[in-house]
């Protein structure tokens, strides 16, 4: 266990703010999730840009990397097209 007073503090923070991410992070999934389910063009193009700048925010703030952020963006942006 941590001694010092700054230590206590910062594993505190650091446990209340893995919890906040990891809410961000799995809802983010879901809904990438819920995208990739949907059959009907017309409701996921109308998700996309949702889940798009959801997906954006999570990478700007470190939740993501932005890199996986691109990724997904990408294979659902193609998932989308692919739709009839």
């Amino acid at each position: 266990m941590a001694n010092h007073k700054s230590s206590i503090k910062r594993i505190r923070q650091t446990e209340k703010r893995k919890l906040h991410n990891r809410y961000y992070a799995k809802t983010a999934r879901n809904a990438v999730r819920n995208l990739r389910a949907i059959t009907d063009k017309t409701v996921a193009a109308e998700m996309l840009p949702k889940i798009s700048a959801m997906l954006d925010k999570l990478a700007k703030r470190n939740i993501i990397h932005k890199n996986k952020a691109g990724n997904l963006k990408s294979k659902l942006a193609i998932h989308v097209n692919k739709l009839a």
